[in-house]
Parts: C-alpha cells; sequence; structure tokens
C-alpha cells in the first residue's frame, strides 16, 4: 500500500503516480487491485468469472477467514460455508484428519493443514478449500511451534499449496494477517 500526506492534493496524487510507475515493474505479481480494492472484492470477481466454490476449514483464525470472504457484495455466488475446526475432534470427525497425523505431526503442521483442505473440500463439494491452523497466541507456544507459527492451504483441483507463517505475538493481528494471506495465497494461485 502506498499512502502520501500533504496539503496540495494534486502534487500529492502526482507523487503516488510516479511511485506507482517505479514500484509496478518490480512487483506487478503481488499487486492485486487499486485505490479502494479489497482483496476479498477482487478476489471474489475472480471466482465468479470462473464459476468456482469456495469453502474453509479453519482453525486458528475462528471464522475470520470466511468472514472476510463473505463481507464481499455478491459473496453467494461462490462461497458455500465453513467448518470451525476449533479441536482436534472436529479435525477428526469433520474434516477426515486422520488420527495418526495429528498423533505425529500434531494439528499445526504442513500435514494437518492438507488434510484439512482436502477435507472440507470434499465435506462441502467445492471446488476450492482453504484452510488454517497455528499458534494465533499470545500463549500456547513452545521452542518447536512458537506463537506466530501458522499454516495456510490451498485446496484445488487435486492439488494441495501450502505456506507456512511465521508472524507475531499478538493473538488479534495473527488472526487478521492469517486470513488476508490466505486470500492473497488463493489470488496468487488463480492469477498465475
Amino acid at each position: 500500500r502506498l499512502t502520501s500526506s500533504g496539503l496540495d492534493k494534486e502534487k500529492l496524487h502526482k507523487g503516488i503516480d510516479e511511485q506507482i510507475k517505479l514500484l509496478k515493474p518490480l512487483a506487478h505479481k503481488y499487486i492485486y487491485g487499486y485505490d479502494d480494492d479489497e482483496i476479498q472484492q477482487v478476489l471474489g470477481d475472480i471466482l465468479r468469472s470462473k464459476k468456482l466454490t469456495v469453502g474453509t476449514a479453519e482453525s486458528c483464525t475462528g471464522g475470520y477467514l470466511a468472514h472476510l470472504l463473505t463481507i464481499a457484495a455478491g459473496s453467494s455466488d461462490y462461497f458455500k460455508g465453513s467448518i470451525i475446526a476449533y479441536t482436534n475432534e472436529i479435525k477428526l470427525s469433520q474434516l477426515g484428519v486422520s488420527k495418526n497425523t495429528l498423533k505425529k505431526h500434531g494439528a499445526v503442521s504442513e500435514e494437518a493443514i492438507i488434510e484439512m483442505a482436502r477435507g472440507v473440500q470434499k465435506k462441502l463439494n467445492v471446488d476450492i478449500g482453504l484452510a488454517t491452523s497455528g499458534i494465533a497466541g499470545p500463549g500456547g507456544g513452545s521452542e518447536e511451534k512458537p506463537v506466530g507459527m501458522i499454516w495456510i492451504a490451498v485446496a484445488i483441483n487435486n492439488e494441495v499449496h501450502t505456506r507456512m507463517l511465521s508472524l507475531f505475538k499478538d493473538r488479534v493481528l495473527n488472526i487478521k494477517t492469517t486470513a488476508t494471506a490466505n486470500l492473497a495465497f488463493l489470488w496468487r494461485i488463480l492469477t498465475k
């Protein structure tokens, strides 16, 4: 995001336009919009145009990812629902995460997040399954899995794309950042 401040509106707009021209060749693959464009609306337009449906499996974000998706007007065209799998019991019973995966790797692992994304894709019969699992904080971390260690996943077609995030000590910031990162991750996959 580029911002500026001052009293001369015309000069500010000109300065921002010049900075955009410099930044665009360097960051074009990360630019999803301009002015008031929000990732959830831009992504929603893509999902609608491609006739793709999406569902979420959320642990550490507790429904915030689904909240962001449904803020966009017309989201019922592509968003089918969410499973908030905050406990391992729900990960097992509703998403089909295996006991072996949870015992061997834990809920905050690439293995678990892959099974969550595939599980919600299957359970909700959607084209795309998004999943989050991590340690939002402020407690619950360990040396091996510190606060701010969060996995996100996108299941699309027969592939699952994963990413580990190393975020903050702040719970609310971790929840918001994780949800936005998951939307941006899907946007990058769909616009390759």
